[in-house]
């Protein structure tokens, strides 16, 4: 009996297998390419297997050539999108693109390197509450000049040693994982007649052209403006060193992975497949786009299922991911997400699965359900609010319309379903933050709201980045409430500084100082900077804001709502003692606090955070506005 080969290229000492579903066409052929450039092939005839699948066997002397697939086109074409152009290999491990919004995308026919792991593997996550996740773009963290970058932009300039910006700065702040915006390989650009992106960029990389390549513009020595662009054996080496370099650090490293939608301008290889059966569509035969993003693709076809399953695994596998993010995970049907946490916590028990809880509806406690963590919008909306000035929350001294006092308590027993507007069924499924690469930045956001008077992209950059006495407060305050609360702690890059974007709100199309992190204005706001590292090392080191029982969280009775103050009962925890919190949000008002008997020692006062006493104190303290402390018994 024939082995059968998996999906995509398959490598003997005799042949090169090359595998492609594609179960309507009648006709399906290989075309090889001496060179990228080559615009005809030679041309080989493919086998029709019983499962829909093309098969054909080649001679070794084709390795390292490119390689598509001609489809024809089936007698009833309804929901068939035939092509002009080779289509590409959707399993490719090595893919060749143009420097255009076509791409005109060409596989290799290359086996996966060895590769010296020395001994590395995944980081040991036993429990996700004690992630402290930084989100990240690998261009913008160490693109601008003060990153100090040798290799600015690229994967080896991430993990340079020596350096400001990157994986230094991620040691130096005490996190202890990175959550990279995607990698797999996308298309960076759009037709440029368009009028909805003037700049024609996709530059965070939610635009996936393949799922199992890694993207090549982020290696040292190649250009956006490159004519070709290969993410070939050098780009995987890459990849890997930068992850085998951030692992000996002890930080996990989680991927930003997008499989609701693909790439929505270039030839992506799905469309010419078979496009009712990759593609959700409407009656009518168009692309469904709850997604907002062009095309919706059927995760419940079983070969889509499989084929995002493999790619998971391949990047667990091959680059030692410890986990992903999915974007829009709500798209993804429940059966398939059932089968990805099956799959990968065979393969690694602790990897990380968090997703977006929303993409045509909006469900967190389905995701739960299943044992899946979600971003946590509540907390996010709650604390910070959804819009400046329309809708700001507790942090203004103001109540956001999902939100009251006994939800800001539930938030920070982790939103769970058993409390006000709560969503979760256990604390480790809230991924709680206030910002991300999506909308405006904490610091923009916080800007706009003490200042109703400023629009977007107006004053200047130089005139903003420097927080007054107010801002600095409120910014304060919200970090404080982020990370004494239970569940997962993410951060977006530069929210420690309160960056600024000048109230660009979706910066997802600027390749620019926009979105580059600029590390003199850390200095510009050094005093919020070294106020995150403390509350990092507080909950670093103090299991009780990590893994309390709800019932372990007290919370006293005021009568201004906009003063919260929670004891945390540690005698069940490693920790063993009692903390006290309190948070006062009323812009105006002191807050007397009587303290429970005994003596406490202060841990987060004014413009002081860290998990060391800087005093003792007992009686009542007078908490000022806008303001927070923790205490320690």
């Amino acid at each position: 009996m024939n082995k059968v080969f998996p999906l995509g290229c398959s490598f003997t000492a005799d042949f090169i297998v090359v595998r492609v579903f594609c179960p309507r066409s009648p006709k399906v052929t290989i075309e090889l390419f001496r060179r990228f450039e080559d615009s005809k092939g030679k041309l080989i005839p493919m086998i029709k297997e019983i499962d829909g699948c093309w098969e054909v066997r080649l001679e070794p002397a084709f390795l390292g050539w490119f390689y598509g697939f001609r489809i024809d086109s089936p007698p009833d074409t309804v929901g068939f999108q035939s092509s002009d152009f080779a289509v590409l290999d959707p399993y490719a491990h090595f893919v060749s693109v143009t420097n255009d919004h076509l791409q005109h995308p060409k596989g290799r026919l290359l086996p996966d390197e060895p590769y010296d792991w020395e001994g590395d593997t995944w980081i040991p996550i036993a429990d996700p509450r004690d992630l402290i996740l930084y989100e990240t773009h690998v261009k913008d963290a160490t693109m601008h000049p003060s990153a100090k970058s040798q290799y600015p932009g690229t994967y080896q300039g991430f993990v340079e040693s020596g350096i400001r910006g990157g994986l230094e700065h991620v040691l130096t702040m005490g996190f202890n994982a990175i959550e990279f915006l995607p990698l797999h390989m996308y298309a960076y650009k759009e037709p440029p007649e368009n009028d909805w992106n003037p700049l024609a960029r996709n530059h965070w990389g939610y635009m996936t052209t393949s799922f199992f390549a890694p993207e090549p513009r982020f290696m040292h020595g190649v250009s956006t403006d490159e004519p070709v662009r290969h993410s070939d054996p050098a780009t995987h080496r890459a990849v890997k060193d930068m992850v085998k370099a951030i692992h000996k650090k002890g930080i996990a490293v989680i991927l930003d992975v997008v499989y609701n939608h693909v790439s929505n301008y270039d030839l992506n290889p799905l469309k010419y497949l078979d496009k009712a059966y990759y593609f959700r569509l409407t009656v009518d035969g168009f692309y469904r786009t709850d997604s907002g993003c062009g095309n919706d693709v059927k995760t419940e076809n079983p070969r889509v299922r499989e084929m995002i399953i493999d790619s998971l695994v391949y990047w667990a596998e091959t680059f030692h991911i410890d986990g992903f993010r999915f974007d829009l995970g709500h798209l993804i049907d429940k059966e398939t997400l059932i089968a990805i946490k099956e799959r990968l916590t065979a393969i690694n028990p602790n990897v990380v699965l968090m997703a977006e809880p929303w993409g045509g509806g909006y469900n967190p406690t389905m995701f739960s359900e299943i044992g899946w963590s979600t971003w946590n919008d509540q907390i996010r909306n709650g604390v910070k609010g959804s819009e400046p000035v329309s809708h700001p929350g507790y942090i203004f001294g103001k109540w956001h319309p999902e939100s009251s006092r006994l939800s800001l308590e539930n938030y920070f027993r982790g939103t769970l379903l058993s409390g006000p507007n709560g969503r979760y069924h256990l604390p480790e499924h809230s991924v709680n933050y206030l910002e991300s690469h999506d909308g405006y930045t904490l610091g923009d956001f916080i800007r706009k709201t003490v200042n109703p008077s400023i629009t977007d992209g107006n004053p200047s950059r130089e005139d903003v980045v420097k927080l007054n006495d107010h801002e600095l407060h409120v910014a304060r305050l919200a970090a404080l409430y982020l990370f004494v609360s239970q569940g997962v702690t993410l951060i977006h890059a530069g929210q420690e500084w309160a960056r600024t974007k000048v109230f660009d709100h979706n910066s997802y199309e600027k390749d620019d100082i926009t979105n580059y992190l600029v590390y003199t204005d850390a200095d510009r706001n050094e005093e919020l900077v070294d106020y995150y590292k403390g509350l990092i090392r507080l909950r670093s080191e103090s299991e009780m804001f990590r893994r309390s029982k709800p019932e372990n969280i007290q919370f006293q009775r005021y009568d201004d709502s906009l003063h919260l103050t929670a004891t945390f009962d540690g005698t069940e925890t490693a920790d063993k003692r009692t903390y006290l919190v309190s948070l006062n949000a009323n812009p105006t008002q002191y807050q007397i606090i009587h303290l429970p008997p005994g003596y406490w020692d202060v841990l987060v006062s004014g413009p002081h955070a860290g998990n060391r006493s800087i005093a003792k104190i007992g009686g009542i303290v007078n908490l000022p506005p806008i303001s927070g402390i923790v205490l320690r018994k």
